[in-house]
């Protein structure tokens, strides 16, 4: 729904941008799983390859300063329109699943049980892939992704 005002293809492009961010924390879980199984589905990585090793290069604390950069210039900044801040701070959040997620996997993961860790590691993976899928392709129509409760939480962040 574009209930905020009309979007203009510069703004769609602009709100798909940072759910780059939750898919390269994301990919994590698919090296651990679905890629290291099936090599073919990297091909479909290519693309974003430079940006993941730039993203890679910055280090623990570079990629913190991005993700408070996104929340402090991009969501709480009202001169930008609130397409891009609602697809902006839902990205982050995504981004926040992930990270609590591997928190989750490293400490519940069992070494003698490789394969529960890796049906684990699977459906994260594919869930983030889904959802950031949905996302941009929401994004680029000019709606609103509405995620359950994901969106909920986005909505009592920007007003």
């Amino acid at each position: 729904m574009t209930w905020r005002g009309s979007t203009t293809v510069w703004d769609r492009i602009l709100a798909c941008l940072p759910y780059l961010l939750p898919l390269i924390d994301g990919l994590v879980f698919g090296y651990v799983s679905l890629l290291r199984q099936f090599p073919v589905l990297q091909v479909l990585l290519l693309p974003l390859q430079p940006i993941i090793q730039i993203y890679g290069s910055l280090g623990q604390f570079g990629q913190l300063i991005v993700f408070f950069a996104l929340f402090f210039l991009v969501v709480r900044n009202e001169k930008i329109v609130h397409f891009i801040r609602f697809n902006t701070m839902q990205a982050i959040l995504l981004d926040i699943i992930v990270f609590l997620c591997s928190i989750i996997l490293r400490i519940v993961a069992i070494p003698n049980v490789d394969f529960a860790v890796q049906t684990v590691a699977s459906t994260v993976f594919l869930g983030i892939v889904a959802a950031v899928v949905y996302s941009v392709a929401q994004s680029l129509t000019g709606r609103y992704a509405e995620i359950p409760a994901v969106s909920d939480a986005v909505y009592m962040q920007v007003r």
